[in-house]
């Protein structure tokens, strides 16, 4: 069976993020597809994918290599998911389904009660649903499709401190819902641009970022 190179691209990826190919680190073909169990084919589609998102580049005389992100391409990362998370929420208040705002509400009731009880370990990834639906309920492809490079971004540069209020933090995202709900767009984009800033301060770069150029205060304006 021949596996599709979107899935070997997927993999590559998650390896990319989690560490497993360090930044800088060789990608030849030949090693990927024995790793993955396929052709050299779908490793070739995959590492162009890879590259045109940023994962990857390709160096004279050495090949794909796994990208190495600046300071500043990783503050620029957090800049940008600033601008387009408030558009997607804007554009859920007019788009979502039911179906959408069921998972909301629910997603919204779980981070709610486990921030009550203390029980962190599960918040971080409700977390991550809930941002992920509220981007499918704004029906815009292209937008849905950057935010998922974005995350997939944001967990290799990254790494992401608990917030000091979780309790605080998961009201905000009721509160986003409820604008989502009453088809509010410019208070839902206000709502999520505030949370998107209050979560910005917890974002602290991994030793992978280089350096060699200054990142951008994130935290200095407050909306």
């Amino acid at each position: 069976m021949r596996i599709p190179a979107h899935a070997v691209c997927m993999a590559i990826r998650d390896d990319i993020v989690s560490g497993v190919f360090e930044p800088g680190s060789r990608l030849t073909e030949e090693v990927l597809a024995r790793r993955y169990g396929v052709s050299r084919v779908p490793v070739r589609e995959a590492l162009r994918t890879l590259e045109s998102e940023g994962f990857v580049t390709t160096r004279r005389h050495a090949g794909a290599c796994v990208a190495e992100p600046t300071g500043q391409e990783a503050a620029d990362l957090l800049e940008l998911r600033m601008l387009l998370e408030p558009l997607a929420a804007a554009r859920a208040a007019r788009r979502r389904t039911e179906a959408h705002l069921k998972v909301l509400r629910g997603l919204v009731r779980l981070g709610q009660e486990r921030a009550r009880r203390g029980q962190g370990e599960d918040l971080r990834s409700l977390g991550g649903w809930f941002h992920e639906t509220l981007a499918q309920a704004s029906g815009s492809p292209g937008l849905i499709a950057l935010l998922t490079q974005m995350r997939h971004k944001v967990a290799w540069m990254y790494v992401v401190e608990a917030p000091a209020r979780p309790v605080e933090s998961w009201a905000e995202h009721g509160a986003i819902v409820d604008a989502v709900a009453r088809g509010d767009a410019e208070r839902a984009r206000a709502l999520t641009a505030m949370h998107a800033d209050r979560a910005s301060a917890a974002h602290r770069p991994r030793a992978a970022v280089r350096t060699s150029q200054p990142a951008v205060n994130m935290s200095s304006g407050r909306h």
